[in-house]
């Protein structure tokens, strides 16, 4: 099966290097073709593609697009029958690519299969693998819940590609003709949660997505989602998730979507800020910055912050300081 290799750069240079390199080293075989689309950040990602990286094919939007489109804007290149959607902040084990592959080639019913994701710190990443969004799941999900799902009923490193319902868009395989006759992402969404709408589309198409334990790969921006605060990320997030609900559920249940978010900020904030007022030291500033996401969506919920509002603000700071491939599927896991 001849591999396709679709990697989305955004100010993710020095990252994209690394990911290039663990691709190179992992010696794939046969060659896979690799394309490379620059969201608009004009980093210098193409330079350093030609000087070290000549073999890639290099694709650059005159404006950042999004996620999801950059992909599909990469897909239009693509020559091989699987096609890898990878982010530029991960790097392959040795053989990940090859379990990913014998995974969709041995799973007659796979449209979509997913690596084991791992913090920067080798810890795991616990977006590898979760539900698909619901108003409930949604509104009221924490890290304490996924650590004890993980703990119960998570996938060990040693068992065989198991039927899950949605994996992390920071590593997902697929066959080309399968993603060409799903649509490939939905335009609909810019950033955050398109990765959970493609692996809804798939099951509904009547195959499974499956996560591969024995895929390994390290992705070094999905951590940082849950644990720092942006107003950006936090209305960008809930927004998305907004849209996912209204496409896929229809509009009463992405309003109770939104209901649920202000009752969930609510009793967290209530929770947090004494608290806060009782901690120190970096305990205190995690809960303020707790504080703050939570705070930013109650004002998402009665519509005083929108993703344009926000859109702007960034744009006028450069959005230096949020990666638009910062794991979609983690900022949705994170709310």
């Amino acid at each position: 099966m001849k591999l396709s290799i679709v990697i989305v750069n955004w100010n993710s240079k020095d990252y994209l290097r690394k990911c290039l390199m663990s691709l190179r080293s992992d010696h794939i075989d046969p060659e896979p073709q690799i394309i490379v689309v620059d969201g608009g950040s004009f980093d210098g990602c193409g330079d350093m593609l030609s000087a070290d990286f000549p073999e890639v094919e290099f694709v650059q939007s005159q404006e950042n697009i999004g996620f999801g489109r950059s992909n599909n804007l990469g897909f239009g290149s693509v020559r091989g029958d699987a096609v890898l959607l990878l982010n530029p902040d991960t790097e392959v084990f040795p053989g990940a690519v090859r379990a990913l592959l014998d995974a969709l080639n041995y799973q007659s019913d796979a449209g979509l299969v997913g690596a084991r994701l791992l913090n920067t710190d080798g810890t795991l990443q616990r977006s590898s693998v979760h539900p698909l969004p619901t108003p409930v799941n949604t509104a009221f999900d924490s890290e304490w819940l996924r650590k004890r799902w993980w703990a119960r009923s998570g996938p060990a490193r040693t068992e065989g590609p198991l039927v899950v319902e949605a994996v992390s868009g920071a590593c997902m395989l697929m066959r080309s003709k399968v993603f060409n006759e799903i649509g490939g992402f939905n335009p609909a969404f810019f950033m955050y949660a398109e990765d959970m709408d493609l692996c809804l589309k798939i099951r509904r198409a009547g195959l499974h997505v499956y996560h591969v334990p024995a895929a390994v790969v390290t992705h070094h921006g999905g951590g940082s989602s849950g644990t720092r605060f942006s107003k950006f990320a936090t209305v960008m997030i809930r927004e998305a998730v907004s849209v996912y609900m209204k496409i896929n559920h229809g509009p009463i249940n992405a309003l109770f979507y939104r209901f649920l978010m202000g009752l969930s900020a609510a009793i967290r904030l209530l929770l947090l800020i004494p608290a806060w007022v009782l901690c120190s030291g970096e305990k205190k500033q995690a809960r303020h910055d707790s504080i703050g996401k939570w705070w930013a969506t109650i004002r998402w919920v009665i519509g005083k912050e929108s993703w344009a509002r926000v859109h702007f603000q960034m744009d006028l700071k450069q959005a230096g300081s949020v990666d638009p491939e910062d794991s979609c599927a983690e900022g949705v896991a994170s709310q």
